[in-house]
């Protein structure tokens, strides 16, 4: 990415994006106070956050659950680090859940006393690659590009919002006997959604009767988030945030496998030689393609 393209700023080694970037709040991100019943959805951009968020307020919330509240997705579970509305989180009333991007070095220190919970959910990242290619593509605040190649290469090295997809897992996996922490693919959730949300659940200690289960994943399956202006940031994305056309939104595909649209055979496997690398000692299970008929 060209010194004129960054749209990040750079905090102890870890890339935020500029516009949104609060000095005061990241600064004092580490003695951020944290409650026992806190929860936090920890993802790398476009890996499955909005769904996760929709899948926990459903699980967590009656009203939201119901249908019976007019709460948008992003206050209901806001970003930890850029809190866009400017809530006040220290005012919400329990049990809190956050949504973050942040690597485990910067997340508040009580998060390690391991009462709070984190639902860290990891996605195949040639898919990562090709929806922050298409988010960027979409995103007026986001620089644009035509050339796969050079937002693969910007991506393979860090030079993303975010920063590098190895270090954020890495970190988080490596030092997972630091936190409560449940891992959980997107990939999976996409499999059989409702086993991914009775596990999640079981995680979070959330016992939900067979009806509201139902109602859980009927919510949160892909098309019916899509067509849900307070999952889908509808409003958001394009009044506050701003888009290159009226037809995108946060949620795209949802798809597992288009990478294989995107990418030429010469580019994924150069990928995956890199991807060998450095995941060679995380065992973690990578999905790459799924038969959604």
């Amino acid at each position: 990415m060209d010194n004129k393209d960054k749209v990040y700023v750079k905090f102890k080694d870890y890339n935020f994006h500029k516009a949104l970037f609060k000095m005061e709040i990241v600064k004092n991100m580490e003695d951020y106070e944290i409650r026992d019943d806190d929860v936090f959805i920890v993802t790398y951009p476009k890996s499955g956050t909005i769904w996760t968020q929709q899948i926990l307020s459903l699980i967590y919330f009656e009203d939201h659950r119901n249908r019976t509240e007019n709460i948008p997705t992003m206050d209901r579970v806001p970003s930890l680090e850029y809190n866009i509305h400017n809530l006040d989180f220290a005012n919400m009333p329990s049990p809190r859940i956050f949504t973050s991007h942040l690597p485990y070095y910067l997340v508040p220190k009580g998060l390690k006393d391991k009462k709070a919970k984190i639902l860290y959910v990891y996605r195949n990242p040639k898919d990562v690659l090709i929806s922050c290619f298409h988010f960027s593509n979409l995103m007026v605040i986001l620089p644009s590009s035509n050339s796969i190649e050079k937002f693969m290469q910007n991506f393979l090295n860090g030079n993303m919002i975010g920063s590098c997809w190895f270090d954020h897992i890495k970190g988080w996996y490596e030092h997972r006997h630091d936190f409560n922490i449940m891992f959980i693919s997107y990939e999976d959730m996409k499999k059989d959604l409702r086993s991914s949300v009775l596990k999640i659940c079981s995680f979070l200690e959330k016992e939900l009767s067979e009806e509201d289960v139902d109602a859980v994943v009927r919510q949160a399956t892909f098309q019916n988030m899509k067509s849900d202006p307070l999952a889908n940031y509808k409003y958001i994305i394009k009044h506050e945030l701003g888009t290159r056309n009226d037809e995108g939104s946060f949620l795209r595909k949802g798809a597992v496998g288009d990478w294989k649209h995107h990418l030429t055979v010469d580019q994924s496997e150069r990928f995956d030689k890199i991807f060998d690398m450095n995941m060679k000692n995380i065992p973690l299970k990578f999905i790459w393609n799924i038969n959604e008929e």
